[in-house]
């Protein structure tokens, strides 16, 4: 009876040093990113919800987008390089290594301006977005180049948990591998 009372008492001790352990900036920002590399669900339903205001992909098109940024998380590395807590605030400072999509979607941008015959409606008139879009995706179907971000993620404690603050538009483009540098 007291070995099962004193196995008791541990596993309290331990469960609690556990979310002690894990209420840190740090491991804050590395349970984001391993959410993006393993494809939580709630990353996933955040990337949906980005697809569904997209206007100008067919929905073959968003399925295949979909794919690429999904690519994109699981490949993406990480390294925590500081941590500077002040008070009920933080910043981490993480580097991150991602396909370098801006850079594709630059040159895909222009090829269509070289070559804007390939991407003609049948009236031979007007650019047919939907074939410059297929062309897109092909290339970033294709990505092997990578590039390194820099980001300074803001946290602050909420009853007694630290909690990531809204990700701004350039920390998420950098993500994407669309920030433009």
């Amino acid at each position: 009876m007291k070995k099962i009372l004193i196995t008791i008492i541990m596993v309290i001790f331990l469960v609690g040093c556990e979310n002690d352990l894990m209420n840190t900036p740090t491991k804050r920002v590395e349970t984001m990113f391993n959410n993006y590399i393993t494809l939580d669900s709630e990353v996933l339903d955040d990337l949906d919800e980005t697809l569904l205001s997209e206007t100008v992909m067919t929905t073959d098109q968003k399925e295949r987008y979909r794919d690429i940024l999904k690519n994109q998380y699981q490949h993406l590395s990480y390294e925590i390089k500081d941590e500077t807590i002040d008070g009920d605030t933080a910043v981490v400072e993480v580097e991150i290594e991602v396909y370098d999509y801006n850079k594709i979607i630059s040159e895909s941008e222009d090829y269509l301006t070289n070559n804007q015959e390939e991407f003609l409606r049948e009236d031979n008139e007007t650019t047919d977005i939907s074939k410059f879009n297929d062309y897109k995706l092909e290339q970033l179907e294709k990505a092997k180049d990578k590039v390194t971000y820099t980001l300074n993620l803001t946290l602050s404690v909420v009853d007694d948990k630290w909690m990531l603050d809204n990700l701004t538009d350039t920390e998420i483009s950098k993500i994407h591998g669309l920030y433009a540098y």
